[in-house]
């Protein structure tokens, strides 16, 4: 009888053992797997972001960020508008065929509604910050110019589409994120499925 006391005393300490072990194993292995999980300002540079374009009068332009980089909203006017085929002789790649962007921006306002256009507001020759130039006539910067994006470091130049000039260093068009229309007044930059 005292066999069967000690044996059964043995298996509960074993069990109880083992119980204990596997829950304190689990409890240590909690903070290094919250360790692994991306920190907050990480998930923040990745995650969309909402622009409200309802303030924006037509002409003007918000800039936010995105994954660390400046993102452009351009309100263009109908003259803005139709500037954009006076340039097309003049642009390296007018239907952006070499640039990056979504195949809804693969069009000559590069937008999903041609009056707002959305753009990565980075000189794609070395990065640089160009200067909005939204007023400029032919005259101001040579003759072919009709107003857009200008960077003063090197001299490239980009129309009211983000479309590059031929002839200067920036080698490519002005990204286009992915983004989409939440509601006519909200626009979601970083996400591209969805509303329109």
């Amino acid at each position: 009888m005292t066999d069967d006391v000690d044996r059964s005393r043995r298996h509960f300490l074993t069990v109880a053992t083992a119980v204990t072990g596997g829950v304190g194993a689990a409890i240590a292995a909690v903070p290094f797997l919250v360790s692994l999980r991306p920190s907050a300002r990480a998930q923040a540079l990745g995650a969309p972001v909402e622009i409200d374009i309802s303030p924006l009068e037509p002409g003007e332009m918000v800039r936010v960020e995105w994954r660390g980089k400046p993102v452009w909203v351009l309100r263009r006017t109908d003259d803005m508008l139709a500037r954009l085929e006076k340039v097309e002789q003049f642009l390296a790649d007018p239907d952006s065929s070499e640039s990056q962007q979504p195949e809804y921006a693969k069009n000559e306002a590069r937008a999903r509604k041609p009056h707002y256009l959305v753009v990565i507001g980075q000189c794609t020759h070395l990065g640089c910050a160009p200067i909005k130039r939204f007023d400029v006539q032919p005259a101001d910067l040579g003759k072919d110019w009709y107003g857009g994006f200008y960077c003063p470091c090197h001299g490239s130049k980009f129309d009211l589409s983000g479309r590059v000039y031929s002839g200067v260093p920036a080698p490519t068009n002005l990204p286009v994120p992915p983004y989409r229309f939440v509601n006519d007044d909200v626009i979601l930059v970083g996400e591209e499925t969805g509303a329109a």
